[in-house]
């Protein structure tokens, strides 16, 4: 096989898996996923772009059937919470930019930045991130956690699982019932397992619709 022909396989692969996924609402009540692949899928959706690469998501999987009731009220009544083989809570961590130590810190001994770089970048995050107002940051923290979240719902496909984001759950109740810190912002619900009934074929606006270039139509 050529370079040239294994290149299109690759991308063949890839654009099927996009292609496939689609938001499912009925899943088999027999499958279970191990918590050792959920932790390969959760590690493979971290590999998703975040600002200054700090990374602010944090997931709250819901794998208990107990648990996966207490919800059920919470998320309006979506059967597909207890369906599921579980529900990921994606968070974002408005102090995540404390981590930057940690994390250039890492950088260093990979090799990738000199550590004075890495000091830098922290002392900078810090300033920057201790000076935005509240909302900035929950902006940021909102973006780099959408990245996260349809990174993970694609690799779910690839290897074979169906999900479906869920935005309709009542946010101060999830809090209240699963103890969530104040530093932690609930983005989206993702349910996951194997669909039980294929998800409704969906159309999309042609492109001439949505995308310009240079500048936008006027009104």
């Amino acid at each position: 096989m050529s370079v040239t022909q294994s290149s299109q396989m690759v991308e063949q692969q890839f654009f099927k898996v996009i292609q496939d996924r689609r938001s499912v609402r009925y899943f088999n009540t027999e499958v279970s996923i191990s918590r050792e692949e959920m932790k390969e899928i959760l590690q493979y959706a971290t590999l998703a772009p975040s600002g200054a690469n700090l990374q602010p998501w944090r997931f709250l999987v819901i794998d208990s059937q107990e648990l996966k009731q207490k919800l059920l009220p919470i998320a309006n009544n979506q059967q597909q919470v207890i369906e599921a083989s579980a529900v990921i809570a994606v968070l974002g961590d408005l102090e995540g930019y404390t981590l930057a130590e940690k994390i250039y810190g890492m950088a260093v001994e990979a090799g990738y930045m000199p550590e004075e770089i890495a000091t830098s970048f922290v002392q900078r995050y810090h300033r920057l991130f201790e000076s935005l107002p509240p909302e900035n940051v929950l902006q940021k923290v909102f973006i780099d956690s959408g990245l996260v979240s349809m990174q993970l719902m694609l690799v779910a496909r690839a290897k074979g699982y169906d999900t479906v984001p869920m935005g309709g759950f009542d946010q101060t109740k999830f809090v209240e019932a699963f103890k969530i810190p104040t530093r932690y912002v609930p983005v989206m619900l993702i349910a996951i397992g194997k669909a039980a009934k294929s998800g409704h074929r969906t159309v999309r606006l042609p492109i001439e619709g949505v995308a310009f270039f240079n500048e936008l139509p006027k009104a």
